[in-house]
């Protein structure tokens, strides 16, 4: 269930169609400080990249740091991308017409900092739609290994 503030807060930013600074600063200082995350949260902020057209760079990369955080360590077994979690990251992440780039990082930053992937997310997170940037982190990866 979806907590009070955390739905006004979707009201707000949907009714403006636009997430800025401030935005975030509410949502981490306010909203979700020290909440237990959920699956549910984590969709509900998801679908948020995807249905706010404007939204400033403090959110992509507060979304990306918060799900990988949720996903990787503080969701079990930790550190493992098991296959039920890998089907609903994918399932999160590629709704609709595919994922936006936010979400493409997203899948590829848990693929890179868990110790162990399913194989569905690593194959979402390299597929032929991630970006350039993706590919090249990736390619710097396996050369420092």
């Amino acid at each position: 269930m979806m907590a009070h503030e955390l739905r006004e807060f979707v009201d707000r930013v949907m009714d403006r169609r636009a997430i800025d600074d401030e935005d975030v600063k509410v949502l981490q200082r306010d909203i979700l400080n020290d909440v237990v995350l959920t699956r549910d949260t984590v969709d509900v902020l998801v679908a948020l990249d995807r249905a706010v057209p404007t939204a400033c760079p403090a959110f992509g990369a507060y979304l990306v740091a918060l799900v990988v955080d949720f996903a990787v360590w503080e969701n079990r077994p930790t550190g493992v991308i098991d296959r039920d979690k890998a089907h609903w990251l994918v399932a999160t992440l590629s709704v609709g017409e595919g994922p936006t780039p936010i979400a493409q990082r997203i899948a590829f930053e848990i693929a890179r900092e868990a110790e162990h992937c399913d194989e569905t997310l690593l194959a979402f997170a390299f597929a032929k739609g991630a970006g350039k940037s993706v590919v090249a982190s990736a390619q710097r990866m396996l050369l420092a290994s």
